[in-house]
């Protein structure tokens, strides 16, 4: 997996899904900017949650 930037949680959804990494990359980025939800908490938890392979 060469597409992992920080945690490698995007990387892993993208693939997982079959979507675009980049896309979902700003979707979180701009989540966490505008505050909606909680992106940061849920990242941390899919963090948690992802296999170790990514």
């Amino acid at each position: 997996m060469t597409e992992r930037k920080v945690l490698g949680v995007c990387a892993w959804l993208a693939d997982k899904f079959g979507i675009d990494v980049g896309g979902l990359r700003i979707l979180f980025v701009a989540a966490a900017v505008l505050g909606l939800g909680s992106p940061i908490f849920i990242y941390i938890i899919l963090y948690l949650v992802k296999p170790s392979e990514y």
